[in-house]
């Protein structure tokens, strides 16, 4: 008898729960069932799963009675409370929340780079940050192929990252200041960070905070950037730093990444020639037709795209590279619904 599964998406109405249902309806696994759920005040609305009407549920620990995977992305409070729940009851859990990312006994997992981790899981498995995400994708080709001494990497984040309401924000404060009114009169509520003391519009600016400081300077999505690459490519010796920041794009992150290569003399052809066949990359790199990746094509594609690189002028071993990708999709939605087919792959799961 073919193995079929229950599937609960938590978050089912949110910005990447929704995603999470487009990307299980595209997806390879075998489903018998999705069961929506989301808070109380969102439960009683209907959403469609392969053209059927779905009723949102209200999330609750029964909710994981009889289910085999459940996909969060309800909000860290929300994974740590209910997470283990579903794993009591025999669900194996994909968080894309930060939530138990460096918990040694979690498996952080970008399918494309570290699949076989998933063989030690407990019963959950993190969702990397999206910004990680599609930078594992493209540095792994290169640490496979020449080993990988030192990453530098600086963002430029689109604001969906930030949620539905921080796009809302952006779009008055974007019509506010094309209507005339002032930047100071413009109002801001929501970043850099919701949690932080001040607030700054994002309309035509460019915000370098992401989430609140932390130690020596760093935000905790630079932190995140640095320890969730060193955990994923199991190298704690490897030299990664990073620098956040939010710009005006409603979706689809992109990188400026510095890497030194464990190996000399390398050329471009030779980088590019690693990169080309990549699993989940798309190599878009011809200066000579103004080819490169961008923010706006990356949109509703699954695919990590690359280009931009070239040498440095200086350290033989350093290259810089462009690194784009939507980060609701493979940033989130599609890396967790990825793990899932891995899962089953891999014969991970006991259906229930």
């Amino acid at each position: 008898m073919k193995k079929e599964y229950r599937i609960a998406v938590v978050g089912a109405t949110g910005a990447v729960g929704t995603k999470m249902i487009q990307m299980l309806e595209l997806s390879s696994l075998p489903i018998a069932s999705v069961k929506l759920l989301a808070s109380k005040r969102s439960a009683g609305k209907k959403l469609l799963f392969k053209n059927k009407e779905q009723i949102v549920e209200e999330l609750v620990p029964e909710s994981f009675e009889n289910i085999d995977i459940a996909l969060f992305s309800a909000g860290g409070g929300i994974s740590k409370k209910f997470a283990p729940e579903a794993v009591k009851r025999g669900a194996v859990v994909v968080d894309n929340t930060s939530a138990f990312r460096m918990d040694k006994d979690v498996p952080l997992v970008v399918p494309e780079v570290n699949e076989a981790a998933l063989k030690n899981h407990n019963g959950i498995i993190a969702n990397p940050n999206c910004s990680t995400i599609q930078m594992m994708v493209a540095l792994e080709p290169l640490r496979q192929a020449f080993g990988l001494k030192r990453v530098l990497v600086s963002t430029y984040q689109a604001v969906s990252g930030a949620g539905a309401s921080a796009i809302q924000e952006l779009k008055k404060q974007l019509q506010d200041m094309l209507d005339g009114l002032p930047k100071e009169e413009l109002t801001a509520e929501i970043l850099p960070c919701g949690g932080d003391k001040k607030h700054y519009p994002l309309a035509f600016n460019a915000l370098p905070q992401i989430d609140v400081f932390s130690d020596q300077g760093y935000t905790y999505e630079e932190w995140k950037m640095v320890n969730e690459t060193k955990k994923i490519m199991n190298d704690d010796s490897l030299s990664v730093s990073a620098t956040c920041v939010r710009i005006p794009v409603l979706s689809g992150h992109s990188e400026s990444v510095y890497v030194e290569l464990g190996k000399d003399n390398l050329t471009v052809d030779e980088i590019k020639a690693t990169l080309k066949d990549a699993p989940g990359l798309v190599l878009q790199d011809s200066p000579e037709e103004q080819l490169y990746p961008q923010a706006l094509n990356s949109v509703g594609k699954k695919e990590t795209f690359v280009g931009r690189i070239r040498q440095d002028l200086d350290v033989t071993n350093g290259f810089h590279m462009w690194v784009v990708s939507d980060n609701l999709l493979k940033g989130a939605a599609w890396n967790s619904v990825q793990i899932a087919e891995s899962l089953h792959k891999m014969g991970l799961v006991k259906v229930n």
